[in-house]
């Protein structure tokens, strides 16, 4: 699988459905150049990701040519009746027989008490028992300190979602260069998410773009220059 994903979070929309021919392009692309990981949520895109998934890409291409990512948003649910409910309406929703990643989702000290409470880390060894998950994980915001009890305590996660990007990597609110550290000293395998923060470290001040390009005339702004290239891949 190549270092480089398909995230499902911000769609292109028409009015209030989301403009599934420029998704299905995209898809195609995509899958053309040799790309195969693609990320949802139950949550994103007003409910719509994992549908426009489904008719994207597994309605049109085999099974075996793809690997899915999508999350157990369980910040509103009361119930780990709730989470059985989600979670089969998400199979069906998907179409793809099994999830290849399985992710407790926006994990930190708020979510990570409701995932507690309702026993969300054994709800996912039980799917992954199943051969419903390939792998179970979570996604992270929050700080190093909680990561690392975190994992402490569920050695029995696969990986670990975080947000790593040039500009968070020493930022003390999102402590990317920290979590990463604590996500490798457990041995986990890291899937990056927001690698240029929403499209914005696209759109930069004329003067940062200079400074970047005097450092390297061939890279893309998103690349920062000289900067984290082998640590915000994927992996």
């Amino acid at each position: 699988m190549k270092n480089f994903g398909f995230g499902m979070m911000r769609l292109p929309f028409r009015g209030d459905q989301v403009d599934l021919s420029l998704v299905k392009e995209m898809v195609d692309l995509f899958m053309e150049n040799g790309f195969t990981y693609f990320d949802t949520a139950y949550k994103y895109a007003k409910g719509l990701s994992e549908p426009t998934l489904k008719a994207a890409l597994v309605d049109r291409y085999p099974r075996e040519s793809y690997t899915i990512t999508t999350k157990l948003s369980n910040e509103f649910m009361h119930s780990k009746e709730e989470q059985a409910r989600i979670f089969d309406e998400q199979l069906e929703r998907l179409g793809c027989g099994y999830f290849d990643y399985y992710l407790l989702h926006n994990q930190g000290v708020y979510n990570l008490a409701k995932s507690q409470k309702l026993d969300s880390f054994a709800f996912l060894q039980e799917k992954k028992a199943q051969g419903l998950v390939k792998k179970i994980g979570m996604s992270w915001h929050d700080s190093a300190e909680l990561l690392d009890q975190t994992l402490t305590e569920h050695p029995e996660l696969d990986v670990v979602q975080l947000q790593i990007n040039y500009l968070d990597w020493d930022n003390e609110s999102i402590q990317s260069r920290k979590c990463y550290e604590v996500a490798r000293k457990h041995g986990k395998p890291v899937i990056v998410m927001e690698p240029i923060k929403g499209g914005t470290l696209m759109k930069l001040p004329e003067e940062a773009k200079a400074l970047f390009a005097q450092m390297d005339p061939q890279a893309s702004l998103a690349s920062g220059p000289c900067v984290l290239r082998p640590v915000t891949r994927g992996s």
